[in-house]
């Protein structure tokens, strides 16, 4: 039913077994399993509907983040993570990580922030309870080998990456920016996350893979988790995408549905997007005509008129039919270079079932998004 590190693994185990359901931890390192990551939580299927209950109404994973991280991790280079502004930027080493770290870099510059990158190092150890001793001893000790040398590939993998961004600072292709690195085990999403709580960054800048790649990405993709789960805004660079600087983009595309929410969370684009200056072109993610009568467009061009009046703010209506469809001929039509989508806490089942309008978006045409975060539930 879920894959956490062990930590997390052991907690869900202990409160779903105090409320008799059977628990079975798959993937566990028996010799030294405070390392092991992607830890299996296993139950039977009928406690399924039981167990989902359990854990919304407890909360349990938005305790502490010290139940997540070590210690250790609250520094970087001696320093404490977040004692300075900053943009969180998870890096995988990939073909498009130099586009990734490009629109990280210039955000960065214009604001002020220190750049943070962090790549998580994904290490399965299998380890079967039905073994003999001989063999637990044999077959552990060659996965905890694997695993250290994965961490130390992925340590050299980020210093030739800061060796590059330095080289492309010096010749002047990239802003000169205060940056640092973190190399941490673990399953990426959880890492990003818990890092995030625990010294929420300015934005986090991700990459996301290409539309070829869609379909498998659709449910397992670490950048839809984090749009998901973060608290923070979340901009995601898709691999297609030839921007390298947020600046440089003339037309955003703004998504609404006329919640009150969507007020807020607009005014918090707003700052985050200056000193740009771009064209905004608000769109509805709601297709009932009558959300969008005329009087309530009138409404909304005479508020955002007075509140900000130095901006040029339009108001678009997407065309009738498959969304999918009609969303990409706005992008078209209107040369969107960035898309603004908000999205609103909701229960697990609801995302479960129904993935948000955010997560949806993210798999659409190879356009820059900016997902911005309400702490309200939906």
């Amino acid at each position: 039913m879920a894959i956490h590190t062990f930590e997390k693994a052991q907690i869900l185990k202990t409160m779903l077994e105090t409320e008799g359901i059977e628990v079975f931890l798959q993937n566990v390192n028996q010799l030294l399993p405070v390392v092991s990551a992607g830890v299996r939580v296993r139950i039977k299927e009928s406690d399924l509907p039981k167990a989902l209950g359990l854990i919304e109404d407890s909360n349990w994973h938005r305790h502490e983040v010290k139940e997540e991280l070590n210690t250790l991790d609250n520094y970087v280079e001696g320093k404490p993570l977040g004692a300075v502004p900053y943009v969180l930027v998870p890096v995988d080493f990939s073909d498009f990580t130099p586009n990734v770290v490009a629109v990280a870099f210039h955000f960065a510059a214009r604001r002020n922030l220190e750049v943070i990158l962090l790549h998580a190092c994904y290490n399965q150890i299998v380890t079967s309870p039905l073994m003999f001793f001989g063999e637990v001893q044999a077959v552990p000790s060659k996965a905890e080998l694997n695993t250290h040398r994965e961490l130390e590939h992925a340590i050299k993998k980020m210093e030739q990456l800061e060796k590059e961004i330095q080289e492309h600072i010096e010749k002047g292709e990239l802003p000169k920016v205060t940056f640092q690195s973190m190399v941490r085990g673990g399953v990426a999403e959880d890492i990003i996350l818990a890092i995030a709580r625990q010294a929420p960054p300015m934005a986090i800048v991700m990459g996301t893979r290409g539309k070829s790649r869609r379909n498998d990405d659709l449910i397992g993709s670490v950048a839809a988790e984090v749009i998901d789960r973060a608290k923070v805004p979340v901009f995601i660079v898709p691999e297609e995408t030839q921007v390298t600087d947020l600046a440089k983009i003339e037309n955003v595309g703004v998504a609404t549905s006329f919640d009150q929410r969507d007020f807020v969370l607009f005014d918090r684009m707003m700052h985050l997007m200056e000193p740009n200056t771009p064209n905004y072109r608000l769109f509805n993610i709601s297709r009932s005509a009558k959300e969008w009568s005329d009087l309530e467009l009138r409404a909304m061009t005479e508020y955002h008129r007075v509140h900000y009046p130095n901006s040029k703010i339009e108001f678009s209506k997407l065309d009738e039919g498959d969304f999918s469809e009609a969303l990409n001929t706005f992008i078209t039509e209107k040369k969107i270079g960035l898309v603004v989508v908000n999205t609103y806490r909701r229960n697990l089942f609801a995302r479960f079932f129904n993935p948000g309008m955010a997560r949806r978006m993210l798999f659409h045409a190879g356009t820059p998004l900016l997902v911005m975060h309400s702490s309200s539930w939906r």
